[in-house]
């Protein structure tokens, strides 16, 4: 069997905490090799990092702070998360920008995007990009450190052709694709063919949210990013063993540049 990883799961999450080993078991027997765990907040980055005790040389943790988490103290938020950084983590993620509910934090969240931009800069990692209803904003700040930045992913893009264009200008990033693209009314499986060469995917769940069909409406998991596999081999015409082989090396090359990932 390929393996192939999920690029983002909150497997730390309470919606897990009843039976993680055997969402893990299950993830491992549905072919995922690797799981990536972003943190948000303060709390997340030790839950975070106990999910990866528990599961060494599987989950591997990301450091940052989510911008739905930025309010005005934010400032001693991140710094305190900055504190607890260390070798450990493959990127600095999850961060970006959400106007979606909201706007009263929007310059707060810019502020806090920058920050986290330059420290991943600083510290020679990758970027897990969050963005909702803000791809100017965010588009407009990445180009200013574009030749700097050790490239990251899109976490969870759902846009049309020009919009994967725009991000697809930034050479060392790669979009995330979950379970949204096996949905009834996604444009997704007429944009990605079109549009983003399979070289500039990665795999993701966003566990435990959205569920991809047929599992909709259930706690998303690891293993289902399988579903995902399948319905990006059949939107690009290639096997599942092709997805897998591109979508790994991608991985490789963003998160784990130089190691041997045996999965």
């Amino acid at each position: 069997m390929v393996r192939f990883v999920d690029t983002h799961a909150h497997l730390d999450g309470s919606e897990f905490a009843g039976d993680l080993d055997l969402v893990v078991d299950r993830a491992r027997k549905a072919g995922v090799g690797r799981v990536l765990i972003p943190a948000t907040d303060l709390r997340s980055v030790q839950s975070a990092l106990r999910v990866c005790d528990r599961f060494p040389g599987y989950a591997y943790p990301m450091i940052g702070l989510h911008p739905e988490e930025v309010e005005a103290g934010w400032r001693e938020t991140l710094g305190a998360i900055r504190q607890q950084f260390s070798d450990r983590f493959i990127a600095i993620g999850e961060v970006g920008l959400d106007y979606y509910w909201s706007r009263d934090y929007a310059r707060e969240q810019l502020e806090a995007f920058e920050a986290q931009v330059e420290w991943a800069i600083e510290v020679g990692r990758p970027l897990m990009i969050h963005c909702r209803k803000a791809q100017n904003e965010m588009v407009a700040l990445l180009r200013h450190y574009e030749k700097e930045l050790a490239g990251g992913v899109f976490h969870c893009f759902t846009g049309n052709a020009h919009e994967a264009a725009e991000l697809l200008r930034f050479e060392r990033f790669a979009l995330g694709i979950g379970g949204v693209l096996t949905f009834k009314k996604s444009h997704l499986p007429e944009v990605l063919p079109q549009s983003v060469p399979l070289s500039r995917i990665v795999l993701e769940t966003d566990a435990p949210y959205m569920a991809p069909v047929p599992m909709r409406g259930q706690r998303n998991e690891s293993a289902f990013v399988a579903h995902v596999l399948h319905k990006l081999a059949e939107c690009y015409g290639v096997t599942d063993d092709e997805v897998a082989t591109q979508t790994n090396q991608t991985v490789q090359r963003i998160f784990f540049p130089g190691q041997p990932m045996a999965l």
